[in-house]
């Protein structure tokens, strides 16, 4: 029972659920939310790229995933660039703008970091709503073309785009896979472990950590511009605060520094949002204190829990083993 709950498990088993879910419900309107909820665990992935497995968190996550979804956008609407020129160019863009950004934020450290990126977040946020000229104010940019045909596949209905935005993931989840048991994954690892002992060790802190922040405002960006051509309207609130926290619930709730956390948490959150509409206005007083209850009680959120309790479990089981080979 508790291998079934292992890292590898809980991923093919949401694959093979993501795969079939489109022919277990024909409502199209499920189908947006889990599309949504595919978007949200690609930010939530680079996220916890950077605060799980670096130890560097950052508040300015939403800003990033803003700056995709507008770059998207301001091109196609306003630019005149075709959707897979755009598409390819929106990521690089935020990408570019976390580098610079990422030099001057990375002189800082722990908190003092956190409380820069929540400032850069704002900034962003208030670029976004104040410079009407470019990116339309409050009224956001309408008219953003949906994802276009590759050849004979068509991506303009629901099921399509459903798979369209799975497969992006599919990818982006192995990448991740493959970027933390690289050898930069490990010097990630060892900085989030202790950034002193990296140092002796040799380990160039800066740059490694700079790597890390480029290539999660890289994940942001690819979230941002799938939000923006799946919902084909965006507004400066999709660079408030308030999405930040909600990246950071699904991250934490599912299990910070895993590589099922994200999607463990995201599903769960999104879902039980779903069912609990009418709350709403009190989404805060909600999420709060279960976000705080995770911190004090699993800091490694679900994932980490189901990993711990295999772990004592697996620990419990060898000395009968060990005894019922001694007695034979």
């Amino acid at each position: 029972m508790a291998a079934f709950f292992n890292k590898r498990n809980i991923v093919v088993g949401f694959i093979l659920l993501a795969v079939i879910f489109p022919f277990i419900t024909r409502n199209d309107y499920f189908l947006h939310v889990m599309t949504l909820a595919f978007i949200w665990m690609i930010a939530v992935y680079g996220l916890n790229l950077l605060a799980g497995y670096t130890g560097y968190l950052s508040l300015a996550h939403a800003g990033f995933f803003a700056i995709g979804a507008y770059a998207f956008g301001l091109l196609t609407v306003k630019a005149g660039f075709g959707f897979w020129p755009a598409f390819l160019l929106a990521p690089i863009i935020t990408t570019a703008m976390g580098f610079l950004i990422g030099l001057i934020a990375l002189r800082t450290k722990e908190h003092f970091f956190a409380i820069y990126t929540l400032c850069v977040g704002y900034i962003i946020y208030l670029v976004i709503d104040k410079w009407e000229g470019l990116t339309g104010g409050v009224r956001g940019l309408i008219g953003i073309p949906a994802p276009s045909s590759i050849g004979p596949l068509t991506l303009s209905t629901p099921i399509a785009q459903y798979y369209f935005v799975f497969v992006i993931l599919l990818l982006v989840i192995f990448v991740i896979y493959r970027i933390i048991h690289s050898l930069t994954g490990r010097t990630f690892i060892a900085i989030r472990n202790s950034e002193e002992l990296a140092l002796s060790l040799g380990i160039s802190t800066t740059k490694n950590k700079l790597i890390s922040f480029v290539l999660s405002t890289f994940f942001a960006g690819i979230a941002g511009v799938l939000y923006a051509c799946f919902i084909r309207f965006i507004g400066p609130d999709i660079g408030n605060l308030n999405i930040t926290f909600d990246l950071l619930t699904y991250m934490i709730v599912g299990g910070i520094g895993t590589m099922s956390g994200p999607i463990v948490g995201t599903l769960l959150i999104v879902w039980l949002s779903q069912n609990l509409q009418f709350l709403q206005d009190y989404r805060m007083l909600i999420f709060g204190p279960l976000l705080t209850l995770m911190v004090i009680f699993s800091p490694r959120g679900i994932s980490g829990l189901f990993a711990l309790w295999s772990a004592k479990r697996t620990r419990k089981l060898k000395p009968k083993t060990s005894n019922v080979e001694e007695q034979a």
